[in-house]
C-alpha cells in the first residue's frame, strides 16, 4: 500500500487530494475496505474516513473519497490549518480480520489564507478612472454628433444644387423670357449745338450815322431721329 504525494503545501480555504494505491487485484473475489487516518501529537491516529471495494464514492461534509481501483483518492475540502499534520491509508482485508497493512505518511501543510489586497485595490482603480472614461465617452458622442450634423449639412447643400439645377432643366422657357423682358432702352435725341455768326454785308454801303453794331446770336437746332433707309424709300429719294 503507497500513499502520495509525500508533501502538500496549500492555502486555506482550498483543497488537498490524496491517492492510496493498493496492490489487490480486481478479480481476486476478496473483499475489503480502506480507511484513511491522521496522526494526532505525532503518537495517536485517528480514523478520519473509509470506503468499501463496492461503493465508487463517499462524500461527507469535509472528506470526498472516490473508488478508482487498485487507486483511491481522497480529497480534504475547506481546508484550514488545523487540517495541517501527517495523513496515510490502512487497508483492511476480511480474509485476515486482525491484519492492516498500512502506507507510508504523507505531510500537509496548511498556509494561511491569501491577503485580499488585489481585490480592493483594484476597485480604487476603477474608481480613480471614472472621470476620464466619461470624458472619453463623452468626447466621443460629440465627435459622433459633429459627424452627422456634417453629413446632414453636406446632403442638405447637394440637393438644393440639385433641385436649382434641375428647374432650370425644366424651365429654360422661362429664364429665356425673363432675359427677353428687359425694359426698353429709351432713345435719346442728338443734339447739336452750333453758333451762328450773323455779320453786316461787307459790300453793302451803309452810312456812317446808321452803321449797325456788330452782333452774334444763337440758334438750337434739333435733328430729328434718323430713320433706316429702306430700298423702297431709297428709290423714291433717287426719283
Amino acid at each position: 500500500v503507497t500513499f502520495f504525494p509525500a508533501v502538500l503545501t496549500l492555502p486555506a480555504g482550498g483543497s488537498a487530494t490524496f491517492f492510496c494505491n493498493i496492490s489487490i487485484e480486481n478479480n481476486s473475489g476478496s473483499e475489503y475496505s480502506l480507511n484513511w487516518y491522521k496522526e494526532i501529537n505525532n503518537s495517536q491516529s485517528q480514523k478520519i474516513a473509509g470506503i468499501s471495494r463496492n461503493n465508487l464514492q463517499t462524500r461527507t461534509e469535509k472528506y470526498l473519497l472516490t473508488n478508482h481501483t487498485p487507486a483511491f483518492k481522497i480529497e480534504i475540502l475547506n481546508l484550514h490549518q488545523h487540517d495541517s499534520g501527517s495523513y496515510y491509508c490502512g487497508l483492511i482485508t476480511f480474509f485476515e480480520p486482525d491484519k492492516v497493512m498500512e502506507s507510508n505518511r504523507s505531510h500537509l501543510v496548511v498556509t494561511a489564507a491569501p491577503e485580499k489586497t488585489n481585490a480592493t485595490d483594484e476597485p480604487e482603480m476603477e474608481e480613480g478612472n471614472h472621470p476620464d472614461y466619461i470624458k472619453a465617452v463623452l468626447l466621443g458622442i460629440l465627435l459622433l454628433g459633429g459627424v452627422i450634423v456634417l453629413l446632414i449639412f453636406g446632403y442638405l447643400t447637394i440637393t438644393y444644387r440639385r433641385g436649382g439645377y434641375l428647374w432650370m432643366m425644366k424651365c429654360p422657357d422661362r429664364i429665356s423670357l425673363q432675359e427677353e423682358e428687359k425694359p426698353p432702352i429709351a432713345s435719346m435725341s442728338t443734339v447739336d449745338y452750333g453758333v451762328l455768326e450773323f455779320q453786316a454785308d461787307q459790300h453793302t454801303q451803309m452810312p456812317p450815322g446808321t452803321w449797325p453794331v456788330d452782333q452774334t446770336e444763337y440758334a438750337t437746332i434739333i435733328f430729328p431721329e434718323e430713320k433706316p433707309v429702306t430700298p423702297e424709300r431709297g428709290k423714291k429719294h433717287q426719283d
